[in-house]
């Protein structure tokens, strides 16, 4: 009996402590939640009781040189509804469905859902949405936005590139530079009871958003449109596939054009380029049975749009052809395999181990010193200069210049060099390269390493930003970018800029002639793989003036049909192209020995 009783108090003992262990440790809790996150709570328990609408940022202007603005933003409004305070769900549903051009079944959808606030339809036109608010439907929210809008449609649509329907960049400088031209959204704040109705005068309270920063480019409004115009008219005398335009100051790599035709609209970037084709594709054809057949996914139409939204400049890569002797050119001036007086012997041929490698000049150019040799672009004479470099040496250089390596343009996507690995390159595969073959390359790492070559020999980092202002022209950042120094002697410089400069007043880049300025420039033709396909990319760099370059032009044809020799069909653009810009870059003309008519080579 008495083991029992002892046994109970015990019990009773154990009970007791810890019923007072958990009333002290629900004290102690409540002590912290009341004290130590008092703040916190308070602002929970608020936030149940205020509905929340996002008032978007305006995002940041895209300014070109010029003061041009060539991305903006545009009023449109949102249209919302708050079932608790409908009171008229059938006029509601009628009138949005007539305004907003929707089915009656969305709009009811939306309008009968049980929810704090429901969106049914964003980027609204503001007259429409100034519409909706003027009906004075209770329940029904007209809140105002911002749209991204380009002014000129189609212009650099792949350098601009364009938002999404968060007004987030998707491509091109918009995504690039989204942190400085996204703003900080606002909040309209209302306060409603327990059942989510808005408390009658209890007003309301704003968060006011902060815009988005203006990005200032290096891009000519101006000299863009000309490219386009200039690349849209060979491209259709060409019948080409597409044409490509960079304008570039050598001297710091900013980038005053990038064309890149066809071009897509910006402000409707999900319509495919080619509707003719491609959009009734995708809409579907009556087959024999009558019935429907869609002929593009959804999938096939995503990667058209992919396709067509992609900036050839940057993000695909070429046979360079002999622009890219220029490149063995300085390589070899570099390591002392020629000079200006060398001689060659050109049959059309130059026999590499077992294979015969051609000169486009089938009959030869016969004897010839080494400027004559760059000038009719002979194949042989770069074939023995690639010999008398060498593999390592040949790679040395590369390096040396950055070619192997991405150029850090201010734009996504950017493609690497395709080059042979150094250990797979014997002499037939050294012969291909040192006049342009067998590789390939971005345009713009051949107009970055040309013109890393011809001013001085710094390697510079091609850009369109400059700068980043306020709205109210405040200097917010200067961009920077990394410049190399030394990649080659200003002496290799300045001889090839000389050889370059004959190149077209005496040689095969004689169509880009301007009589009273000095032009540099180089022809070049290549063959697209399979080669089966017989198709071809003609192209022309040209620099001027030629002793101090201030701008640099690469233009490629892609398959040009007919005649497609790059001096012949690339050269005279460019030469239409320089007579327009550089006036208006204030290059004025020089003294200049008129070019003797001399018959040159087709490249």
């Amino acid at each position: 009996m008495f083991r029992n009783k002892t046994f109970n108090r015990r019990k009773l003992l154990i009970v007791f402590t810890a019923v007072m262990l958990v009333l002290a440790f629900l004290a102690g809790r409540l002590v912290y939640l009341m004290v130590f996150c008092s703040e916190y709570y308070g602002q929970k328990a608020e936030d149940l009781h205020e509905r929340e609408r996002d008032i978007k940022a305006a995002r940041g202007k895209i300014i070109d040189s010029t003061g041009t603005v060539l991305a903006t933003n545009r009023t449109v409004c949102t249209i919302s509804v708050i079932h608790s305070q409908i009171k008229e769900p059938e006029e509601i549903i009628r009138v949005l469905a007539k305004e907003l051009g929707m089915e009656e079944d969305a709009v009811r959808k939306r309008v009968e859902k049980v929810s704090s606030i429901e969106r049914v339809k964003s980027n609204v036109d503001k007259e429409v949405g100034d519409r909706i608010r003027n009906y004075g439907l209770a329940g029904v929210k007209v809140d105002e936005d911002y749209k991204r809008y380009y002014p000129y449609g189609t212009l650099a649509s792949r350098v601009l590139g364009f938002t999404g329907g968060d007004n987030q960049g998707i491509i091109g400088l918009e995504v690039i530079y989204e942190d400085y031209l996204k703003g900080i959204n606002g909040k309209i704040l209302t306060l409603t009871d327990a059942r989510g109705v808005e408390i009658e005068n209890a007003g309301e309270r704003r968060q006011e958003p902060v815009d988005g920063n203006n990005l200032h480019i290096s891009l000519d409004y101006n000299i863009q449109m000309y490219c386009e115009q200039a690349a849209k008219k060979v491209m259709e005398a060409k019948s080409a596939d597409g044409v490509s335009v960079l304008i570039m100051r050598p001297s710091n790599g900013e980038i005053l054009a990038m064309v890149n035709v066809p071009e897509f609209d910006l402000n409707d970037p999900f319509t495919l380029i080619d509707t003719g084709q491609q959009e009734g594709e995708s809409e579907g054809t009556a087959g024999e049975d009558g019935q429907e057949k869609a002929k593009t996914t959804e999938q096939e139409k995503q990667d058209l749009l992919n396709q067509m939204w992609r900036n050839p400049c940057i993000n695909d890569t070429y046979e360079p052809g002999s622009v890219f002797k220029t490149i063995t050119t300085a390589a070899s001036f570099e390591e002392g395999v020629v000079s200006l007086n060398d001689h060659f012997f050109c049959p059309g041929y130059k026999m590499v181990e077992d294979r015969r490698i051609h000169c486009h000049k089938r009959t030869g150019h016969g004897s010839e010193d080494f400027t004559q040799g760059i000038m009719n672009s002979c194949n042989p004479v770069f074939i023995e200069l690639g010999l008398r470099l060498g593999v390592d040496n040949m790679y040395k250089y590369f390096e040396q210049f950055g070619l192997l390596d991405r150029t850090g343009i201010d734009l996504p996507g950017e493609a690497s060099t395709i080059m042979h690995k150094k250990e797979n390159v014997g002499p037939v595969e050294l012969a291909t390269v040192s006049f342009g073959q067998s590789f390939q390359v971005t345009p713009i790492q051949l107009a970055t390493t040309v013109s890393s070559l011809i001013n001085g020999g710094n390697r510079i980092t091609p850009h369109f930003g400059v700068s980043v202002k306020d709205d109210q022209g405040e200097l917010v950042e200067t961009l920077q970018y990394k410049v190399e120094e030394g990649i080659v002697s200003p002496e290799t410089s300045q001889t090839l800029r000389s050889v370059l400069e004959k190149v077209v007043s005496e040689g095969s880049g004689k169509r880009a002639y301007i009589e009273g300025f000095s032009i540099g420039g180089k022809t070049a033709t290549s063959q697209t793989l399979p080669r089966s396909a017989n198709k071809y990319i003609s192209s022309f760099l040209g620099f001027a003036p030629a002793d101090d370059p201030q701008v640099l032009a690469l233009l490629i044809i892609n398959n040009p049909q007919g005649i497609y020799y790059g001096g012949t069909i690339a050269a005279p653009v460019v030469k239409e192209i320089f007579s327009n810009i550089l006036p208006y870059l204030g290059i004025e003309k020089e003294a200049a020995p008129e070019k003797e008519e001399k018959e040159g080579q087709p490249e």
